[in-house]
């Protein structure tokens, strides 16, 4: 199966290879892009401004419904039982105490669950969603420790949990392949991602290594991490008719509908999922098991089904970040010029999803060096499907790469920062491309002057509070620029002068819709109040993806084409007799809630006289975002300057994290309230990753041994210091509204800030996260 992916992939990788080349060669004014979203010059008040999360009520007064908050008539709760073996067969399965327990409505397994498709792996057609291809209780084939192999309903959550313990399943073990060194030790093979091989080469690195007079060369562990959103995964599923609807916490509502559509074999317009919000997402609220299982228990009991997964079933059903082991090697001059950079290594997947972690990305545009060597290889392993996790590849790449420019600096005798400066490319080091908007460098020098950097001891472990060591330490983060196609939008302008935006679009707790009501306010001349944003729903158009940090730039390009499409609109239904007529669609401006000549301000017409002139209530345009070229032809990046300060508790080992300031450069920062909890709830996952998250999982058996809060660690408030952010807010030419995504930045460059505040606090350096008392005494 493996082999049948790589192969479709290769040749995904070549044809969009191909374009690449053409469209890095096609005139600025060819791609979307290459002439400034208006919005960037035409500034009216809205955009920037610092306003509250429009759904900020409705959350803190409880009227915001998530998934497994929409009541049915006739409801039942769903519980699981998850198998305890890596791999193998199911021998047998005896429900019958269960199905007499109280309450329990029925009990599903693979001897009585409808029949349906394989899931559609995420990456393997437009709309695919699923986290892996793997047949969903079909038969009694176990490919995971923790496989669901049984389904409980009943008419309360506790009696369907009750009636869980009931069941006994027998098995027959097979071997399972789940020692990443046996895998390894095996063989490995190159990775793929996004149809292109993790591979970049230029010139010959090793040599150029050999031959540096200043080298460092180390490895770089990171470990298993496991999603934690505080929403845990809900679904409330129904068939009503011959439609399916499923309540969802989604982050791809159209991709979802698609992709279950294809499983039951029905069209997509019967599956209706709706997730109006979603208490947090990070690449783990996609397709898993858990939605189809609803849906197939629904349609086994004739009623709606609530399934939750409680905090160990997401560990058990939905996919996280895999471990990697990497190697960093940098050859410089005296001068601290890179002559060789080198960062390969290996990292754990399936046989049956498409993501590795791919931990070079970060690599290819940060530095510039004479020579280059980025490889990711892999090994598959039985286990459950690994997925996206903030930022896949940059949040643990950017900890192996930049806690290495901090040993190449302390080798050198260079500031870290001075000698990031230095190796600032001029055009991206793997590409070749022009870069579409680059101020690192002023990110940094900002940061500094904030932070207090000219004040730190570049000498380990001189700095001492009593019994703490205190160090500062400093990283780059980065962060790539994605806009997926698919984003459509649909504008419907009423004769009271409303707006009402509809897309397929995702609000998970980053402030969307407040955002895009500004954004779509400014570009219509409408106040804020005249503005609805709708969102969340299958029915809506566009194919909308909440991840890679490109929802924004992917809605913000549908509704400016949509906003074309009506202002095309208005002016023919204005006709002879309006001011503007005569006037073409480049010709006027949306101001002041109607349209206007761009340089005669003076010939205006408000929407609601267009409207009622043409005897019109309504007037409604639909269009979708243009191909997402500009990626091809740019390097576009969000970028940031990472500062820590650490105290290191001399007698114990405890490390604690007592400063922290972000300074970044994302483009034009749309919502500075919304941006601010983006930036530092990266930070603060970031803080995680550095000290406290690990899944421990047991290789005899496959199977995670630590899957609660209790025992998997994450910051929680006295973990957490006063976070500092400030931004440059230079627009980016050649993205929809000058932004680029502000998402995932935050936790790219955070684990190295953090290791290397600690080595100047006490000397040591720690490669291998998190980075535990233990490793510090």
């Amino acid at each position: 199966m493996s082999i049948v992916g790589d192969a479709k992939q290769a040749i995904q990788g070549a044809v969009q290879s191909a374009m690449a080349k053409a469209v890095a060669l096609a005139p600025d004014s060819w791609v979307p892009g290459g002439e400034p979203d208006p919005l960037i010059r035409e500034r009216y008040g809205h955009v920037g401004k610092p306003l509250s999360r429009i759904d900020g009520p409705l959350k803190v007064s409880g009227q915001a419904r998530f998934a497994a908050e929409f009541p049915m008539e006739g409801m039942v709760y769903a519980a699981l039982v998850f198998s305890t073996i890596a791999k193998g067969r199911i021998a047998a399965i005896d429900t019958a105490l269960a199905e007499a327990a109280p309450g329990v409505v029925a009990v599903m397994d693979h001897r009585n669950a409808p029949r349906l498709a394989l899931p559609p792996v995420f990456m393997s057609a437009p709309k695919a969603a699923g986290g892996d291809d793997l047949p969903i209780m079909q038969g009694d084939d176990i490919r995971w420790n923790g496989e669901p192999v049984a389904v409980v309903l009943a008419g309360t959550q506790e009696e369907a949990s009750h009636a869980v313990s009931l069941i006994r399943v027998a098995y027959e073990e097979e071997p399972a392949l789940t020692s990443f060194a046996q895998a390894r030790g095996q063989g490995t093979r190159p990775a793929m991602f996004m149809g292109q091989q993790l591979h970049d080469e230029r010139g010959d690195a090793e040599a150029a290594l050999a031959e540096a007079e200043v080298r460092v060369d180390a490895e770089y562990l990171t470990p298993r991490h496991n999603h934690n959103a505080i929403e845990l995964h809900g679904v409330t599923a129904a068939w009503q008719g011959d439609v399916l609807r499923i309540h969802d916490a989604s982050q791809l509502v159209a991709h979802t509908a698609w992709s279950i559509g294809q499983m039951f074999g029905m069209p997509e317009e019967k599956v209706v999922i709706t997730s109006p919000f979603v208490g947090g997402g990070f690449g783990g609220k996609c397709l898993w098991q858990h939605q189809v299982l609803a849906a197939m228990a629904a349609k086994v009991t004739g009623r709606p089904v609530r399934l939750v997964l409680s905090r160990e079933g997401v560990y058990r059903v939905v996919g996280g970040r895999s471990p990697t082991e990497q190697r960093v090697a940098l050859g410089a001059d005296r001068e601290g010029k890179l002559k060789a950079l080198i960062h390969t290594g290996v990292t754990i997947k399936t046989a049956t999803n498409a993501m590795p972690e791919p931990f070079i990305l970060p690599t290819r545009s940060a530095y510039a060096s004479e020579t280059l060597k980025l490889d990711v290889q892999i090994v598959e392993l039985d286990m459950l499907a690994n997925t996206f996790m903030r930022a896949p590849g940059e949040s643990v790449g950017t900890f192996a790469l930049e806690s290495a420019m901090d040993e190449l600096a302390e080798a050198l005798g260079i500031d870290p920062i001075e000698l990031r400066i230095r190796n600032e490319p001029e055009k991206d080091p793997a590409t070749g491309l022009p870069f579409s908007s680059r101020h690192i460098v002023q990110a940094w020098r900002d940061g500094a002057q904030r932070f207090g950097w000219a004040g730190r001891d570049p000498r380990p472990g001189m700095r001492r509070e009593g019994e703490w060591l205190v160090g500062m330490g400093c990283a780059t983060g980065t962060y790539p620029y994605y806009r997926m196609p698919g984003g459509a939008a649909r504008i419907t302008l009423t004769r009271e002068g409303r707006a009402i935006i509809d897309i397929a679009a995702h609000e998970m707790g980053m402030g969307t819709a407040t955002a895009q009501t500004q954004v779509t306010a400014e570009r219509l001349g409408l106040p804020l109040d005249r503005v609805t944003f709708n969102y969340g729903d299958s029915t809506l158009p566009g194919v909308v993806l909440a991840g890679g940090s490109q929802q924004t730039a992917a809605i913000g390009a549908a509704v400016g084409a949509a906003h074309r499409e009506l202002v095309k609109a208005l002016l023919k239904l204005a006709g002879n007799d309006s001011p503007l007529a005569g006037l073409g669609a480049d010709e006027v401006v949306s101001r002041e809630e109607g349209l206007c000549k761009a340089d005669g301000p003076a010939r205006h017409e408000s929407y609601a006289s267009i409207l009622a002139r043409a005897g019109q209530d309504t007037v409604s345009v639909e269009a979708e975002g243009p191909p997402p070229l500009e990626t091809m032809h740019w390097s576009m990046h969000s970028h940031a300057a990472m500062f820590c300060e650490v105290r290191v508790n001399a007698v114990t080992g405890e490390p604690r994290v007592s400063r922290f300031l972000g300074s970044f450069d994302c483009g034009r920062i749309l919502n500075p309230k919304t941006a601010t909890s983006q930036f530092r709830g990266g930070i603060i996952m970031g803080l995680g990753l550095a000290l406290m998250e690990e899944a421990q999982f047991d290789e005899r058996k496959g199977r995670v041994m630590n899957p609660s809060l209790s025992e998997y660690h994450v910051p929680v408030q006295m973990d957490v210091p006063e976070i500092d952010v400030i931004w440059t807010d230079l627009p980016d030419p050649h993205a929809p509204m000058g932004a680029r995504g502000i998402g995932e930045i935050g936790i790219t460059g955070t684990g190295a800030a953090v290791a290397n505040a600690i080595y100047n606090a006490t000397g040591k350096r720690v490669r291998d996260l998190p980075i535990t008392l233990d490793k510090l005494l």
